[in-house]
């Protein structure tokens, strides 16, 4: 390929997209690439600064720099219902008391920004929102909820001693009826004109990777026992759950989601979805 210097990949450290990343290096063999783990906060500030070339990256963030990035086709962290790892731990229930103050991740956007259009068009609350370290205990000692995402959210969820929870995909779908997209594959519009060979080759692997992982789970349900813990019945559950296609249902979904996140001035400005053009069978026109 032509270009000297490695194309620049982000990568989100969660079991959530491991399908898109795990088996990436054996479909990218003959590619020049840095592949670079982090949260998805980090991978949001890397991709907009120009240190990555395409990332997976919380949905919200493609939202703020959508002119900015194309889109993936085929390819995103998603659900139709229950997500199991975006999730709101409350001291009461919320039938019974709405909360004051919420302690949220510092570590995605997506999530956060869907807890507020939640409470402030479903539950009409508007409560404080406080950002903290992904430490469920902590964040509770002086706030009435906590949201966790990703695997510290899951591990949480094992042990949440009496704290009511609520999943924020499903309450997304219970709402609306339509999934949600928490992350999704984007690379910087000088990266699609400047390098597109590595781009299409970077394309092809990613569905390489998910087509491989979805197909035999079983590697993915090994790993995550060893490395989260948790029953095998558990994570078969879990991915079994997640969306990784981004369909028009999960496209449906966010685009609500940046419709309403506009409506309460979480974005500054209209979003459309704008999708890279890879010339194979896998094509998706915008």
């Amino acid at each position: 390929m032509g270009n000297l210097r490695p194309i620049t990949i982000g990568e989100i450290d969660y079991a959530n997209a491991w399908p898109l990343f795990k088996s990436f290096s054996r479909h990218a063999r003959e590619l020049n690439y840095e592949l670079i783990s982090r949260v998805p906060a980090e991978l949001n500030r890397l991709l907009h600064a120009g240190e990555l070339d395409v990332s997976a990256i919380s949905s919200f963030s493609y939202g703020q720099y959508s002119q900015d990035y194309v889109l993936l086709p085929g390819l995103s962290v998603g659900s139709i219902g229950r997500v199991h790892s975006i999730l709101l731990f409350t001291k009461e229930p919320l039938e019974k008391r709405l909360p004051r103050r919420i302690a949220v991740t510092t570590t995605s956007a997506t999530s956060v920004n869907l807890l507020k259009i939640i409470m402030a068009m479903r539950f009409e609350c508007e409560p404080e929102y406080v950002p903290a370290e992904p430490k469920l205990q902590h964040m509770l000692k002086d706030a009435d909820g906590a949201l966790l995402i990703g695997d510290p959210a899951i591990t949480a969820s094992w042990q949440r001693e009496g704290l009511h929870v609520m999943d924020l995909g499903e309450a997304w779908n219970d709402w609306t009826g339509l999934g949600m997209t928490y992350a999704v594959v984007a690379a910087r519009r000088t990266a699609a004109e400047k390098q597109s060979e590595e781009l299409s080759a970077v394309f092809r692997a990613l569905h390489g990777s998910k087509d491989e992982l979805l197909g035999q789970p079983e590697a993915l349900i090994k790993l995550a026992c060893e490395r989260i813990g948790g029953e095998e019945t558990y994570w078969s559950t879990y991915f079994k759950s997640l969306r990784y296609d981004f369909d028009e249902k999960l496209q449906a979904g966010l685009s609500l989601y940046f419709k309403y996140a506009k409506e309460l001035s979480l974005l500054q400005h209209e979003v459309d979805l704008s999708f890279y053009e890879e010339q194979s069978p896998q094509k998706v026109n915008e």
